[in-house]
C-alpha cells in the first residue's frame, strides 16, 4: 500500500501565509527529517569519545550536524516565506529554556569565574544551541506522519546497533569500540572501561556511550518505540525484525548491571503499558520478558541475583550515600546565588565534585530559574504528546504518542539518579523527543496551519 493512502491527510494543503499553501507531503529526500536522522545514527553509532580534531565533545558529529540543524532554524525565521508559521508550544518552552540559560549565564560573567569555569560555561552555551536545534526542527520541521515514524525507525535500528556492540563487549570482554574510527575523526579522553560489579566476574559496558548509566537508560528510552514498529511495521518482516530488535535492546539493559537502567526500563514499559498497549500487546510483552530473563540467567548466572542484591542493598550502598553527602554542598552553593545560580557548566568535577543529581546540578548552576525551565521543558513534552494521543485517528499514531510520554516520564526520573544533561548521547535523545513531542501536537493540530519546512515547493 502507498504512502499516499496510509496518509491522506498528508496531501490536504496547509495555509503558510497569505495565498501560500503547501502539501505535507515529502518532495524533496534532503529534509528535516532526513537530517534528524543522521544525527541519530551518528549519535548512536560512533563512539562518544570520537570528535572532530581541535575541539571539545561539542564537535562529536552527531552535534555538529545539531548546529547545523540550529543554524537551518534561524535562517528560516529571516524570511516570512521560509519561517514556519502558526502557533508551536515547544518552542516557547525551548525559548523559555534558553532564556533561562542566558540569565544563569550573565549572572556567572558577573560573579566572576576562574578561567576553567569559564571554559565550562562557554562549552555548555554550545551544547545549548545544538540541543535547541535538535528540539525546533523537529518539533517545526517533520513534515508528516510518514517522515516523522522514519526518524524514529532510525532511532530504533542505532540503538540496536550500539546494543550489538554492547553484547559483543559483554561476551568478549573485548573494547570494539576503540577501531571505530574515522577518518579524519580521533578519540578524545577515555573511554569507559569494564568496570567489575558484583560477584562472578560480571563487568558493565557502556556500548558507544560514555557511561554505563547512560547506556541503559537510552536503551530503555527506545524500547517503546521498537515495540511500536514490531507492532504496526506495515510488513511481516519489518514486524518480525522490529521485534528481534526490541528482545536485544532489552536483553542488554542488564548488562550494564545498573540500577538506573533497569528502574528506566520498567518506568518507561509501566507508561506505554498503561496508556496505549491492548491486553494482547501486553501478554506478549510479560511472556517475552520471563523469556528474556531465563535467557540471561542462562548466558550470564548471577547477573540478575547480582541486580536484585543493587536494589535490596540501596541504603548500604557507597554510590547512593556519596550522592546523600552531596546535598550538605547544595544547600551551601543554593543559598548563595537561590535564583539563577552559579553560571551554567560551572560545576567542574575537577574543581568540586561529581553531582550524580541532574535535577540538583541544575538547581546549583541555573538556580530556580533553571529548574523551573527544565521542568517546563518536560511539562510541555508531556502535554503535547498527551494532546496529540487524543486527538490522533490511528493507533499507529497514539502508541507512538504514548511511546514520547514514557521518554519524558522516564527522563524525569533518571535526571534524578546521575548527571543526565552532561552525558550527550542522553542528553540529545531527550531534546529529540521533546521536539517530536511538538511535532506530534502540530500533526494532529485541527487548524493544520503549520506542516513542513520543505519551503522550495512553496508557490502563490
Amino acid at each position: 500500500m502507498s504512502a499516499t493512502l496510509l496518509h491522506p491527510a498528508d496531501l490536504e494543503p496547509s495555509l503558510l501565509a497569505v495565498r501560500t499553501y503547501a502539501s505535507r507531503r515529502r518532495r524533496a529526500r534532503i529534509d528535516a527529517a532526513a537530517l534528524l536522522s543522521l544525527m541519530v545514527a551518528l549519535l548512536y553509532c560512533l563512539p562518544a569519545t570520537l570528535i572532530a580534531p581541535e575541539l571539545t565533545f561539542a564537535g562529536r558529529p552527531a552535534l555538529l550536524v545539531a548546529f547545523a540543524l540550529a543554524c537551518w532554524w534561524s535562517l528560516t525565521r529571516l524570511h516570512p516565506r521560509l519561517v514556519m508559521s502558526g502557533s508551536q508550544p515547544m518552542r516557547w518552552a525551548a525559548f523559555a529554556y534558553l532564556l533561562s540559560f542566558l540569565l544563569s549565564y550573565l549572572a556567572g560573567t558577573i560573579r566572576g569565574l576562574p578561567q576553567l569555569e569559564a571554559n565550562g560555561q562557554d562549552f555548555a552555551m554550545i551544547i545549548m544551541i545544538e540541543f535547541l536545534g535538535v528540539v525546533l526542527i523537529a518539533a517545526d520541521g517533520v513534515p508528516n506522519w510518514h517522515r516523522f515514524a522514519g526518524v524514529l525507525r532510525v532511532l530504533v535500528w542505532s540503538a540496536g546497533f550500539a546494543a550489538v556492540v554492547g553484547l559483543v563487549q559483554s561476551v568478549t570482554a573485548f573494547d570494539i569500540t576503540r577501531y571505530m574510527v574515522l577518518p579524519g575523526l580521533r578519540f578524545h579522553g577515555e573511554a569507559a572501561d569494564f568496570a567489575a560489579r558484583g560477584d562472578g566476574g560480571l563487568f558493565r559496558v557502556a556500548s558507544t556511550t560514555a557511561h554505563y548509566i547512560e547506556f541503559s537508560t537510552v536503551m530503555a528510552l527506545a524500547v517503546p518505540f521498537a515495540i511500536h514498529f514490531a507492532r504496526f511495521a506495515p510488513s511481516r518482516t519489518g514486524r518480525v525484525t522490529s521485534g528481534l530488535l526490541a528482545l536485544l535492546i532489552t536483553a542488554v539493559i542488564p548488562l550494564t548491571v545498573s540500577r538506573t537502567g533497569v528502574l528506566a526500563l520498567a518506568v518507561t514499559i509501566a507508561v506505554v503499558f498503561v496508556l496505549a498497549w491492548n491486553w494482547r500487546t501486553r501478554y506478549h510483552v510479560l511472556v517475552l520478558g520471563v523469556v528474556t530473563a531465563a535467557g540471561l540467567m542462562l548466558v550470564k548466572p548471577g547477573l540478575l541475583g547480582t541486580l536484585g542484591a543493587l536494589f535490596a542493598s540501596a541504603g548500604e550502598d557507597p554510590s547512593i550515600q556519596g550522592r546523600t553527602q552531596d546535598y550538605e554542598y547544595v544547600a551551601y552553593w543554593f543559598s548563595q546565588r537561590p535564583w539563577l545560580g552559579r553560571g551554567p557548566g560551572t560545576l567542574i568535577p575537577e574543581l568540586y565534585l561529581i553531582l550524580d543529581n541532574q535535577w540538583l546540578g541544575t538547581l546549583v548552576t541555573g538556580g530556580i530559574v533553571g529548574v523551573a525551565a527544565f521542568a517546563g521543558l518536560h511539562v510541555t513534552g508531556i502535554t503535547l504528546a498527551s494532546i496529540a494521543m487524543r486527538r490522533a485517528r490511528r493507533p499507529a499514531e497514539r502508541d507512538l504518542c504514548a511511546a514520547l510520554i514514557a521518554a519524558q516520564v522516564t527522563s524525569i526520573l533518571v535526571s534524578g539518579t546521575f548527571d543526565s544533561l552532561s552525558f550527550t548521547t542522553f542528553s540529545f535523545t531527550l531534546a529529540l523527543t521533546c521536539g517530536l513531542s511538538g511535532a506530534a501536537w502540530r500533526l494532529t493540530h485541527p487548524h493544520r496551519r503549520i506542516r513542513t519546512s520543505t519551503v522550495r515547493w512553496l508557490g502563490d
